[in-house]
């Protein structure tokens, strides 16, 4: 890749619970404007075909759609027509009644990943979303090294690592976060753990939040583009739905330095932390 230099956007759009053509009519609206933006690669929220609010998995079911669905489908047409790479979460149908909380990335070529969430949010564990397994998928693009993970997998250092062990340079992060409480002045604590991970990797990281009110929950609407050094590039629109852009030079992200002596990654000690983790896991039992 000769040029490192890369427009991203992150799509703040409101949603509404089952309404399919809704969500998407805003989705496209937000695609549009990030093109017009001069983006090469677009992230959307998390479910964002759906909506959150699910009454019960019967609800979930009718609305889940598999990866060559009509939502998935579109955003590889939208891709395709305008030279994007574009990362969206949605609700995906799976075998035997399972549903999962996935997100692609797709390109002028089609679906390129399908990443099924990992860590369920509150919830989404009540008999709602399976589980995914896999790791986080890191793709070779024509822009540079994608990875991908959903909402609150990113609050697990270990499996943010894992992607950035694996080389990605951008990672994209389709998020709903509920709106709670803070203390007054203080930025949200979801936005402090994406400046984290994107620090202790030095890799750069977008994350993709919804706006508005959903049958009784409020969106923390926290949409970010974080540099390789942890600091946000965007301001906050909390709670309203807007776009996001930045461009970022990708090459930060390929040099892991952080002094003359200190290398983020090849400083890293896993034979103790591993250690620690096995006597953790025997003293439990």
């Amino acid at each position: 890749m000769n040029n490192s230099m890369l427009t991203v956007a992150s799509c703040q759009v409101e949603l509404a619970v089952g309404d399919i053509a809704a969500n998407r009519r805003s989705v496209r609206s937000a695609i549009s404007e990030a093109v017009d933006g001069g983006a090469q690669v677009v992230v959307l929220p998390e479910l964002a075909n759906t909506g959150y609010m699910f009454a019960d998995l019967d609800e979930l079911r009718n609305l889940a759609e598999p990866v060559d669905g009509p939502t998935v489908s579109e955003w590889v047409a939208l891709a395709a027509e305008h030279d994007l790479i574009i990362v969206g979460g949605f609700a995906e149908a799976g075998a035997d009644g399972e549903v999962f909380n996935s997100a692609v990335l797709v390109d002028a070529s089609g679906v390129r990943a399908c990443y099924r969430k990992a860590h369920l949010w509150n919830t989404e564990k009540d008999d709602l979303f399976t589980p995914g397994t896999g790791r986080p998928p890191v793709v070779d693009t024509a822009v540079g090294r994608l990875g991908v993970m959903v909402c609150y997998d990113l609050e697990f250092p270990e499996w943010v690592r894992t992607a950035a062990l694996e080389g990605a340079e951008l990672l994209c992060c389709p998020v709903n976060w509920p709106l709670y409480p803070a203390p007054e002045g203080e930025r949200p604590i979801e936005v402090v753990k994406v400046q984290a991970a994107a620090a202790t990797n030095r890799m750069f990281v977008v994350a993709a939040d919804r706006a508005g009110r959903e049958r009784g929950q409020d969106w923390l609407g926290g949409s970010v583009i974080v540099d390789a050094d942890g600091f946000p590039l965007t301001s906050l629109g909390l709670g309203v739905a807007g776009m996001h852009l930045a461009t970022i030079d990708l090459s930060d992200a390929r040099n892991k330095t952080i002094s003359e002596l200190n290398d983020v990654h090849g400083d890293r000690r896993p034979e103790l932390y591993f250690e620690a983790e096995r006597r953790a896991r025997g003293s439990a039992h």
